[in-house]
């Protein structure tokens, strides 16, 4: 919501999914939640997949607005990323162009803004390159 309230007109498909969108896409991507432990309430989520080019693309990463700016987005999103097929050697996310504080965290995080047809108007590409463990 807040991705779509910054970025108003945008077009990032995650944005405009509906439900049985979201259903057909649980075969396609790996999909992982956060949950309360105590109620059991969903507090975020995040999914990511080996796109066309071979990149792990990372997509709806979600936490519940009382929750957020605690930490759990980036430990979503190095879940995420540890969850990436061994042959993966980029990581790659949209974002809104707007949307300032989510970059803020995925620039933490080791991303980095690149030039990519496929964004939409008024929407970036970010990535960061998979660290070689060994």
């Amino acid at each position: 919501m807040q991705e779509q309230q910054a970025n108003p007109g945008v077009e990032i498909p995650a944005l405009h999914e509906s439900l049985d969108d979201v259903r057909r896409g649980l075969g396609e991507w790996t999909v992982m939640v956060a949950r309360d432990p105590s109620s059991g309430r969903l507090v975020g989520a995040v999914r990511g997949r080996v796109d066309s080019r071979g990149e792990w693309d990372i997509g709806r990463i979600m936490v519940a607005p009382d929750l957020q700016g605690r930490g759990l987005g980036r430990a979503l999103l190095a879940l995420v990323e540890d969850l990436a097929p061994a042959g993966v050697t980029t990581y790659v996310l949209f974002t809104g162009e707007r949307s300032t504080d989510n970059q803020r965290m995925y620039k933490k995080a080791g991303f980095r803004l690149r030039a990519d047809r496929r964004a939409p108007a008024g929407a970036v590409v970010m990535t960061k390159s998979r660290r070689r463990r060994g």
